[in-house]
């Protein structure tokens, strides 16, 4: 009797401590996966917030449509940090202690992030697709970050090379937010410089979340650059950019993904076109035409053509169309969405049960994860896409592709 029932014992204990095992994942339940983000949604940069949140939620939606992932939906607890580092701290620690979420998703900001990953980290949570370039969130000590885009520093290579090849510009300044995130932008230029032989010309600084760039201004036009890398959001870029040209100063302006393509050209109005931005995904319009650089000149060529290229720009616009009808596409909510795709497609690949330990080890795997066209790969690094694409916006207010003739770049990765 004893030996019939002991096998039963055993197998009952060993779907016990399975149980067990399962229920101590935190953000799992039979039901549902939940994630958590710290993010702006108020003050100057709440565009980028929103328009990220946006993304990850149709990214869900469709998953959770399609039965969610291995039955379970996925779930989203967004609180606002406002672009305060402070505030992400304190959001981070609750969401990982009061919300008891499985990963942490689209962080927005390098100052934010800088603060809120050691306390991720300490908890082994995952820090996934935070909206920054930084170079520090790159550092392999980091294990739990997972980044999506490229980098600060690629971002900047690309407009540095851009400036001096195809527009023969050498003369360049910086106009940067004085944080983390400013700093970042601004080291990003001076290593693509130095790698020419080329110093800054000038700079200017302004406070974080504040349009207070005035000083920074005029700083710059002292130094006479012809070309200004603006490293900020929307909000101070556009103050800058105004103010420039009311005095006169127009050099030609550059700037990166991280200052909301959309947002800035609302801010702009018709004082946008011209305007030159590095992005890290795909134009959310799908091929919009391009602008080609021929002996330093830009000429427009082709129109709007396809809504659809890479697929995944596709199934975006119609999700975003039918879900929140009415809101124009960006590369901001783009980013979004190709984050909550990574999740569901790991999750997928991990298996059943859901595990933080598979997830992050993602990032020692070689293998391609195509999201429709868009690729990405990590290969022993926790980044895992390298595309920049530089755009311009056009005098009706829309992004292009800028396309460099024979000997220059193709204005990507």
């Amino acid at each position: 009797m004893q030996r019939a029932v002991q096998p039963r014992l055993c197998a009952a204990v060993l779907v016990l401590a399975a149980s067990l095992a399962h229920a101590e994942e935190a953000g799992v339940d039979n039901d549902s996966i939940t994630f958590g983000q710290s993010a702006a949604f108020s003050g100057p940069a709440q565009d980028l917030g929103i328009g990220v949140r946006r993304g990850i939620e149709l990214a869900f939606a469709e998953a959770n449509e399609a039965g969610g992932v291995f039955g379970r939906t996925l779930e989203l607890v967004s609180l606002d940090d406002a672009y305060e580092p402070e505030a992400a701290i304190a959001n981070t620690t609750e969401l990982i202690t009061q919300e008891n979420v499985f990963a942490l998703i689209g962080a927005v900001g390098t100052p934010t992030s800088r603060s809120a990953v050691p306390v991720a980290h300490a908890e082994n949570v995952p820090y996934i697709a935070p909206f920054t370039g930084a170079a520090f969130l790159r550092d392999r000590q980091w294990s739990t970050v997972i980044n999506l885009r490229a980098s600060y520093y690629q971002e900047t290579e690309k407009i540095v090379d851009f400036l001096t090849r195809s527009l023969d510009i050498n003369r360049i300044g910086v106009f940067y937010q004085d944080d983390s995130f400013g700093q970042a932008g601004l080291r990003g230029v001076q290593i693509a410089l130095e790698r020419r032989g080329l110093e800054m010309v000038g700079t200017g600084v302004y406070p974080r979340n504040t349009t207070a760039v005035k000083t920074g201004l005029l700083d710059l036009r002292s130094a006479n650059p012809d070309a200004v890398v603006l490293v900020g959001a929307y909000e101070p870029v556009a103050s800058f950019i105004t103010w420039a040209k009311q005095i006169g100063f127009e050099p030609h302006f550059m700037t990166i993904s991280f200052v909301g393509s959309n947002a800035l050209i609302e801010k702009l109005g018709p004082a946008s076109n011209g305007i030159f931005v590095t992005q890290v995904v795909p134009p959310p319009g799908g091929d919009e035409g391009a602008v080609i650089i021929e002996n330093g000149l830009l000429r427009t060529v082709g129109d709007e053509s396809s809504a659809t290229s890479p697929p995944i720009v596709g199934h975006y616009r119609q999700l975003l169309a039918r879900l929140f009808p009415g809101t124009p596409p960006s590369y901001v909510s783009l980013e979004g969405y190709l984050a909550g795709r990574l999740v569901v497609s790991i999750l997928e690949g991990c298996g059943e049960p859901p595990d933080r330990v598979c997830f992050l080890e993602t990032m020692n795997d070689d293998r391609v994860i195509d999201l429709g066209g868009f690729s990405i790969r990590f290969g022993n690094d926790n980044q895992g896409s390298d595309a920049v694409f530089l755009t311009v916006v056009d005098d009706q207010g829309r992004y292009r592709k800028v396309v460099e003739t024979a000997g220059g770049a193709d204005g990507g990765e």
